[in-house]
């Protein structure tokens, strides 16, 4: 079913939750989504690997390294990559984990590409990993109570989904992008209860959910999705507070006012207009307290 008649028909019902889930179910296709429960009764398959990320991204070749290096450090054994039309040294930085086995590595060009991404990694891999976690490149899983992701991980594997939510950093009044981590550049981050907060990333459980519904949340096949505290969720998480006392993802939303530019002008996988949004800078540069 088409995006359109997808939104129209789940637009009808009343329960924000049941609503966002069941979009993503049409947009899936209820006569794809019954074949899959089909294939599901009957591949048994032991995945290859615990916990794999999934991530688009357009020309973020300098960040690659550290952020591949920290999840590989919190229990990450395998990174599918969509490469959304880099011009820059994406393919570089990334051939020597290519080379290992550790990334899969897929040229994925066009408009607006992040959704098809998210649906054509489970697609091509449901049957290889355990979990998968749904992330940007400015975006870190960082385990609070647990030594690693993994670690957490193995609390919540009666649920199909962990939502978590984010902490977002801002750029701590740094104008010009240098060599220095990301994650030792910025270390002001805004409130834990800010509103922004309330967003989550989500980890699935691949042969339990059919997509994703958007960058955030998906469309599960059965069960409901747990929070970072391990309870069941019942609200969308825009009408949650935001918990990062377990678990939490830094959000590294703007990094250096030079790297905003950059990337605003460069255009997003996602399909963001290729505009500096000074309002989208100020909004997310949130520096109220220090790590």
């Amino acid at each position: 079913m088409n995006k359109a008649a997808a939104e129209i028909l789940a637009g009808m019902i009343p329960h924000k939750m049941t609503r966002n889930r069941w979009r993503g179910i049409l947009r899936y296709g209820i006569f794809k989504a019954l074949r899959l429960k089909r294939e599901l009764r009957h591949n048994h398959t032991a995945p290859a690997h615990y916990l794999s990320i999934c991530a688009i991204a357009k020309n973020e070749g300098p960040y690659f390294k550290e952020w591949i290096e920290w999840h590989l450090s919190q229990g990450v054994d395998k990174f599918y990559i969509y490469d959304n039309e880099s011009d820059d040294m994406t393919r570089e930085v990334l051939q020597p984990y290519i080379d290992r086995g550790i990334v899969e590595y897929t040229r994925f060009p066009g408009y607006r590409r992040q959704l098809a991404a998210y649906d054509d990694c489970l697609e091509r891999h449901r049957f290889d990993s355990r979990w998968i976690a749904f992330i940007d490149l400015d975006e870190f899983i960082v385990p609070i109570k647990d030594r690693s992701v993994r670690e957490f991980l193995q609390r919540f594997e009666q649920y199909p989904a962990v939502e978590i939510n984010w902490l977002i950093y801002g750029s701590g009044g740094a104008q010009k992008k240098t060599e220095e981590p990301v994650m030792k550049r910025f270390s002001r981050h805004s409130l834990p209860g800010h509103i922004l907060n309330r967003h989550v990333k989500s980890i699935v459980d691949p042969r339990r959910v059919f997509c994703m519904i958007g960058c955030h949340e998906a469309a599960r096949i059965s069960g409901k999705g747990a929070d970072s505290h391990g309870e069941p969720v019942t609200r969308n998480f825009r009408d949650r507070e935001p918990q990062q006392d377990v678990i939490r993802v830094n959000h590294y939303a703007v990094r250096s006012f030079e790297e905003f530019v950059e990337k605003q002008a460069r255009g997003r996988a996602s399909g963001r207009a290729r505009t500096v949004e000074r309002e989208y800078f100020d909004r997310y540069d949130l520096n109220d307290l220090e790590d």
